[in-house]
């Protein structure tokens, strides 16, 4: 049987979300973009109602919410401003190394202290020169008697810097591949860390992404996830997870981007009507309904995967690949049917475009994505 309804709790859940992003988004969304600053305030009204951290598992004092929960809550939160939500998904994606790959008491020892205050987690996998080859890592952890030392750096990390724990991949041995790699959980607290904020992003500013270095930091060697080789397994089974968030949001930002598009088409007047009278406006919109139909039913087929505990790689793949490429094509249809109004800051269609386009890159760049699809297919 197939349902594609929603309970009476997703409901309520994709509610919360959508008042969310209209009270609490979207109302600073601009701003922070010209700031090029997080707004913490937005970290801590989401610890107040309950939308910040939410997979952590429920043994660990979490909501434990599934993989559904969390693409309701992408496409509405995305819809308000995607960078604020990368704020919040980025803590989700620091989480998860921690739930696919640590025991049940490293989750309640790790994830517990987040749900006391607001705060957020990080993943720290890419490095200046690596990108996605992520068993080329230069980041070392070498273990000292009881302890992990920690030497190297990393690049692009959201969140990087003011999260209260970061899962740190690095390698026992460079050169050493797949068999050498580790995650390890560093505290803020760790001393010989440092962080850079990148500056000028194209888009996504009021998200904070860093260039973090370590130097001889040291972390308790029951800080290891796994064992020494489960690093490079544990970053891909996150990434096959945390995919479908960045699809769900593309999802949003192009229903933000249609929605504006009509409202616009409506309004603006042309050889005297309305331009949504027009045939060229109407196959526009007509497109990015197609594409966002379409792109939340893979969003959720992918999701509903996950929750079922069944293979997923392959549809994530599709699902981020397929919604940002649709999500940054509706963006770009959005501000030819504003003509030059679009081109400015005045309307915040312009703004969906410079977002959307760090979803076809972060996480995995749509390559990548092609790379584990078409190995799928050939297998």
């Amino acid at each position: 049987m197939i349902d594609f309804s929603l309970t009476d709790e997703q409901k309520q859940l994709q509610a919360l979300a959508r008042d969310f992003a209209k009270n609490e988004i979207m109302p600073i969304a601009s701003e922070y973009d010209q700031k090029e600053e997080l707004p913490w305030q937005v970290v801590e009204a989401a610890h107040e109602v309950g939308l910040l951290n939410t997979s952590v598992p429920e043994h660990a004092g979490g909501l434990g919410l599934g993989m559904i929960d969390e693409v309701l809550i992408a496409e509405e939160l995305a819809y308000g401003c995607m960078g604020i939500y990368t704020v919040l998904m980025a803590s989700e994606l620091g989480i998860t190394p921690i739930v696919v790959g640590g025991s049940q008491e490293q989750q309640k020892r790790f994830l517990s202290p987040l749900l006391e205050k607001p705060s957020l987690a990080a993943f720290a996998l890419s490095e200046p020169n690596n990108g996605s080859d992520a068993a080329a890592m230069h980041t070392t952890a070498v273990l000292d008697g009881d302890t992990w030392v920690i030497n190297g750096s990393k690049m692009w990390i959201s969140n990087g810097g003011v999260a209260e724990i970061t899962v740190v991949f690095a390698t026992t041995e460079r050169g050493g591949g797949h068999r050498a790699t580790v995650a390890v959980v560093v505290p803020k607290d760790a001393p010989g860390q440092s962080y850079n904020k990148i500056r000028h992003k194209m888009g996504q500013r009021a998200s904070l992404t860093s260039e973090l270095v370590f130097e001889n930091v040291r972390v308790p060697k029951e800080n290891i996830l796994g064992g020494v080789g489960d690093g490079f397994k544990i970053a891909m089974k996150t990434l096959d997870k945390t995919r479908i968030p960045v699809a769900a949001g593309s999802v949003g930002i192009a229903r933000r981007a249609l929605e504006e598009s009509i409202k616009y088409a409506k309004e603006r007047q042309a050889f005297g009507k309305p331009i949504s009278d027009f045939q060229a406006i109407q196959f526009k919109l007509a497109e990015m309904a197609m594409g966002i139909e379409t792109g939340r039913l893979m969003s959720l087929r992918a999701a509903w995967l996950v929750d079922q505990g069944l293979p997923h790689g392959t549809e994530s793949a599709i699902a981020k690949a397929y919604c940002s490429e649709m999500a940054f094509n509706a963006a770009n249809e959005a501000i030819q049917v504003h003509g030059g109004y679009g081109y400015v800051g005045e309307y915040p269609v312009e703004k969906l475009l410079r977002d959307v386009k760090l979803n076809q890159i972060y996480e995995g760049t749509n390559e990548i994505q092609r790379v584990v699809i078409a190995r799928a297919l050939l297998r």
